[in-house]
Parts: C-alpha cells; sequence; structure tokens
C-alpha cells in the first residue's frame, strides 16, 4: 500500500477553537496524493468527522474540484488544483495591514464596520483578510456580510479584492460617528474623504474654469453628500454626474439675480439638455437622494434651488417653526387669522432680508408645501409595544438578552473596571474555573464575542477536562452572533468524539429548532426519551422545541411528564413558567396563572444558580403582569 502524504499540523489543527477548513484539508491530500480513499480522511491524525466528510466531498463534487473514481476513492480535478493553491496562498498574509482602533474591535462583532474599516484604510482587502486575527470571522458569516455591503453598494469585488466606493466612503464616515473616538480622530478620518473629492473637484473646477469659491462651496457641499455610485449604472460618467450638480449649485437663491437656463448651461458645459432636465428632475422633485432639495419658481423656465439643513433653509426654518409654534400657542387667546395670514407673517420676516423680494409670489407658493413637510419632520410618533413578543421565539432560549434593560447603565460604566477585578482574581487563582466564567458572562453580555472566543480558547488550555462545557460555550456564543450553523457544527464533531453523552443529542436539537428543522429535532428527542425515559430534562427540552413551533398543546403534555418524571427536578419551575406560558397562548388564563405562580413560588425556593432562577422569576412578572391586564 503506497504510503499516504498528511499535511503539517498547522493545517489540521491551526487552533483549538479556530474553525478547521476542512475543504483546504482535503484538497491538500488529494493534491499531493494520486488519489485518496474515504478512510484516509477518517483516520489519524487528520480524523475528520463521518458526517463532515460526507458534507465536505459532496460539495467540492458538485463544485467540480474532485471526481469520484470507484466507490470510497477520490481525486483532485484540474480546478480543485486552483480551488487549492487559492486556499493555500489565503494561508499566507503577504502585506502589512492597518487594523481598526480597540473601541471598533471590541464593541462587538460588528463585521460590516469591520470590514469598511479595513477596505478604506487599507486600499483593498482580500477574503482572507477577515479569516485571521484579530477578526476571526467565520466562513459563513463573512460570505453574508459580504453580500450584504456588496448589495448595499459600500464595496465592490474585482478580481478576488473588496474595494471601497464612494457610498461605502459615506457609510464610513457615519460609522466613525457611532463609536467613541477623540474628535481629532474623526476629523482626520473625515479630512481623507473629503481630501480625496477635493482633489476629484479641484480637477473639475480647473477644467470648466470655475473660479467663484461660492459655487464652490455649493457644489462641494453636495458632491460629499450625494454618491455618484447610486446613478453609475445609467449615468455613466461621473462628470456628467458633476456638472448636473454643478447647475444645480449655480441656481440658488444667494445668486438672484445671476441665473444660467437649461439651454445655456447644457450648451456651454456640453450636456445633453434632455439629460441635464431629467436628472435635475429626478434629484430635487423626486427625492432620489435622502438630501430634500427645494425648488423655488420665478417663472417656468426660471428656477432656483436649496436643500435641507443648507444655512439658508436654516434659517428659514427656525422663522417658520417660530411662526407655527405661536400661532397653535396662541390660537386660544385671540383671533390669529388663518393660515394663509400667517404665511404672510413669514414672508414679511423672510423677504428682503433672507430672499430677495423678487421671490415674494414664488415662496407664496412655496411656504404651504414646506410647512407640511416640517410638519412630517418633527411629527412624534409613539410607538406601542405588547408586554411580550406573542411567544414568536422561544424566550428562554435568549435568556442574556432578555436582562439587558436591567441596570445596564450601571453595568456599562463598571464593566472595565469588572473585568479587570476578575482578572487580578485569576492571577491570583488561575486554575479557578468559575472565574473564567464569570468573565465571559460579562463579556457575552457586551457583545464582546471576539473576546469571548479567545478566553474560551485560553480556558481549553488550562481546562482540558473541560472540554464539553468550553465547546458548548463557543456554540452559544456563535449562536449569539448569529452563526448557528457553526455552533450546529461543533456540537456534531463533540457527538462524534462523546458518542455516549446523551445531553450533546439535547443540545443538537435545539440547534436544529434554532434552524427551523423541525422534525430532525423532534426526531432527536424522541430518540432520547426512548433511551432515557427516566430524564425528565429531556421531556423539557421537547416541550420547548414544540413551543418554537407553537404547538402549545403538545408542548405541555411533554412539561407534564417531565413533572411526573421527578417533581423535584432542579428546572421544574422553568417548567411551569413554560406551561403557563402555553396557556396564555391558548387563552386559556386561568390556568396560565396557576401554573406562572406555581412555577414563581418553586423558583424562590430553588437553591439552584442565582442568576438563572432570577432571570426566570423576571419572565414569571412579566406574564403575570400582562394577565392582569386582560
Amino acid at each position: 500500500m503506497e504510503k499516504v502524504n498528511y499535511p503539517s499540523e498547522e493545517i489540521i489543527n491551526p487552533s483549538k477553537l479556530k474553525r478547521k477548513n476542512y475543504d483546504h484539508i482535503i484538497l491538500w491530500m488529494l493534491a499531493n496524493n494520486e488519489s485518496c480513499e474515504w478512510s484516509n480522511f477518517e483516520q489519524k491524525p487528520i480524523e475528520i468527522p463521518i458526517s463532515t466528510i460526507s458534507r465536505h466531498l459532496t460539495k467540492l463534487i458538485l463544485k467540480g474540484y474532485i471526481e469520484k473514481l470507484t466507490r470510497g476513492q477520490y481525486k483532485i480535478t484540474p480546478e480543485g488544483i486552483k480551488k487549492f493553491q487559492e486556499l493555500s496562498r489565503e494561508r499566507v498574509r503577504e502585506r502589512k495591514l492597518s487594523f481598526p482602533p480597540d473601541v471598533i474591535l471590541k464593541r462587538g462583532r460588528n463585521y460590516a464596520h469591520w470590514i469598511i474599516w479595513m477596505v478604506y484604510n487599507n486600499g483593498f482587502c482580500i477574503r482572507s483578510d477577515f479569516l485571521e486575527e484579530p477578526f476571526s470571522i467565520n466562513q459563513s458569516s463573512l460570505s453574508k456580510t459580504l453580500s450584504s455591503l456588496i448589495q448595499k453598494g459600500f464595496i465592490v469585488r474585482e478580481n478576488k479584492r473588496y474595494i471601497i466606493t464612494q457610498s461605502g466612503k459615506l457609510e464610513y464616515s457615519r460609522i466613525l460617528q457611532s463609536y467613541d473616538l477623540d474628535r481629532q480622530t474623526i476629523l482626520e478620518e473625515e479630512k481623507k474623504r473629503i481630501d480625496e473629492i477635493t482633489t476629484k473637484a479641484s480637477q473639475f473646477f480647473d477644467k470648466f474654469n470655475i473660479t467663484d469659491d461660492r459655487v464652490k462651496f455649493r457644489f462641494l457641499n453636495k458632491v460629499l453628500k450625494l454618491d455618484y455610485l447610486k446613478v453609475s449604472t445609467i449615468l455613466k460618467d461621473e462628470e456628467d454626474f458633476y456638472i448636473i450638480l454643478l447647475y444645480i449649485s449655480i441656481n440658488h437663491p444667494d445668486f438672484y439675480p445671476d441665473y444660467l437656463s437649461l439651454e445655456d448651461f447644457s450648451r456651454f458645459y456640453k450636456i445633453e439638455k434632455r439629460m441635464l432636465d431629467f436628472w435635475v428632475n429626478e434629484i430635487v422633485k423626486n427625492d432620489l437622494y435622502d438630501l430634500k432639495f427645494f425648488k423655488l419658481e420665478i417663472s417656468p423656465i426660471k428656477c432656483y434651488y436649496f436643500h435641507f439643513n443648507e444655512k439658508l433653509e436654516k434659517i428659514l426654518r427656525a422663522i417658520t417653526e417660530e411662526h407655527l409654534t405661536a400661532y397653535k400657542y396662541l390660537e386660544k387667546f385671540a383671533k390669529l387669522g388663518n393660515m394663509n395670514s400667517m404665511i404672510e407673517d413669514i414672508l414679511e420676516e423672510i423677504c428682503g432680508i433672507i430672499f430677495n423680494e423678487h421671490f415674494k409670489e414664488s415662496l407664496r407658493a412655496f411656504l404651504p408645501g414646506y410647512i407640511n413637510y416640517l410638519a412630517y419632520k418633527i411629527e412624534i410618533k409613539k410607538e406601542l409595544k405588547e408586554v411580550y413578543d406573542k411567544l414568536e421565539g422561544i424566550i428562554w432560549q435568549n435568556m442574556t438578552d432578555f436582562m439587558q434593560w436591567h441596570n445596564s447603565e450601571a453595568l456599562e460604566s463598571q464593566y472595565k473596571e469588572k473585568i479587570k477585578e476578575i482578572e487580578n482574581e485569576i492571577s491570583l487563582t488561575p486554575k479557578n474555573y468559575d472565574l473564567y466564567n464569570s468573565k465571559i458572562r460579562i463579556l457575552l453580555y457586551f457583545n464582546q464575542y471576539n473576546d469571548v472566543l479567545t478566553e474560551l480558547e485560553n480556558m481549553l488550555k488550562l481546562f482540558p477536562e473541560k472540554e464539553i462545557d468550553i465547546m458548548i460555550k463557543k456554540a452559544y456564543t456563535l449562536k449569539k452572533d448569529k452563526n448557528v450553523e457553526d455552533g450546529l457544527e461543533i456540537i456534531e464533531e463533540l457527538i462524534e468524539k462523546y458518542p455516549e453523552d446523551n445531553s450533546l443529542c439535547n443540545y443538537k436539537a435545539y440547534w436544529l429548532s434554532y434552524l427551523d428543522k423541525k422534525q430532525e429535532a423532534l426526531e432527536i428527542l424522541r430518540e432520547l426519551v426512548k433511551k432515557e425515559p427516566e430524564k425528565g430534562i429531556y421531556r423539557d427540552t421537547y416541550g420547548e422545541i414544540l413551543i418554537h413551533f407553537k404547538e402549545y398543546e403538545k408542548a405541555i403534555q411533554e412539561f407534564q411528564k417531565a413533572i411526573k418524571i421527578d417533581s423535584n427536578d432542579w428546572f421544574i419551575y422553568q417548567t411551569y413558567i413554560k406551561i403557563g406560558i402555553c396557556y396564555i397562548a391558548l387563552e386559556k388564563y386561568d390556568l396560565a396563572l396557576k401554573n406562572l405562580k406555581e412555577g414563581k413560588i418553586l423558583a424562590e425556593k430553588s437553591t439552584s444558580d442565582f442568576e438563572t432562577k432570577q432571570k426566570w422569576l423576571v419572565i414569571a412578572d412579566l406574564f403575570l403582569a400582562d394577565l392582569e391586564t386582560l
């Protein structure tokens, strides 16, 4: 039998907690051997779980990277060689990259913000840049985020490189405002974007001999806010876009009586009149952009333009709102006249000072619509929320989320201090497993998923005997970070490694339900209750899964079976509360009240985990309060 070549340990086991790239491992094997048998992937030193081998081989065959020679024997294809080389190159970082500051990295795993920061500050990025530290974004989440950013027009993909767009630069500027960066940092980052745009604008000004600083300012004010990319699929030439914005900028009320008609402007700047008219109409009248524009018609062929939040509009808004407020406050005490008289008062104040007197008639026609616009902008819309969300999801499966409102402000201020305290305690007693768990709870609370995964990796080295608990925590962290599939794969690998541990199958049922795989989840639980009929916890899980799929009556039956098996089990107070919630969904309020109260009494007597107990007491109180209103 020929000797089989295997990849290095670095490829097989990059890290205990870092995802193995099974595609790369399999393609490496096939690229470095004439062919491979199924058993080669199953045996040491690779030991890929059977279900994982099947899944990845099927995928690679479908993509044309490998072919099946005979039963259980595989060979790489020319396309597979290319893919293998690509994956191998991704393992080597050739460029020195700039990374986001800690304030952005540690706010939580906001992949979109990280990616936009990276492509903006590094010119371009390749996919592998985000798979490694300090990001370690898993493949599934990375694909979803990159796809979303491309769809939104923030980045583009060219020759396997991700490059930021003009829209992306605007988004980058907005993102910076949401972080606690010092003012100088924000100014420097914003300056980069402005410098790039003003360089282009300067070339445009030179080409068309635009020397009036007032026009330059108004043009720049627009080009910084309006993204060419939004119209680039139709308006192919960016210079035409600049010319259109120039037309709007030149014909501003401040420049009256100066004016350039569509005909004269299009002839001078060599742009088709019909195209100019169309795009001005789209931007000003049809609200192509979020920036609201206003038009004042002196005559059918003479129009001036200004936009929301510029100096002229701010002054107009302040005066208009003051008159509106006075009108509303005083209407009960005096005969103030009608809306027309108020408009006349506004016109008297603004014409001759803010607007040229010649705008009076056009402003008289303009103001009623403008007032309606302001009324819409300042209208207070009150959102009413129900006490609970009609059981659309399984509340208890997201327990940590449920308490985030409680003392969050105080905890936020103590966050770093508390982490330091725990780390100091860990330095004194580095083998205290509970201290690490406390640290993880705080990190999870503040969505510091990257830090959690790093801490779990450290814990696994220190406490290898706790592998199952640590890896389940990793799966849970990935679920919190919307990576349910990756969490499921971890659980499946644990099941392969510890086939006698039925509790792992219980976890798998949960994860399948998160993916809405109802039949698979229920089948696992049916097998579990057959194997260990004396364990009420499996009946309890069965009930939870049924609630997830809104089968409340069947869920109650399973919960009652759990109570019958052992009414003193540690989780039974939760079971009663869940029965109560089911009865609320079924509108059987007396039974709901009875079970919620029973669950609360048992919870108060329980000596189990204090934090979990408190969360369930909050849930019980929430639903009891809701029942009082029925």
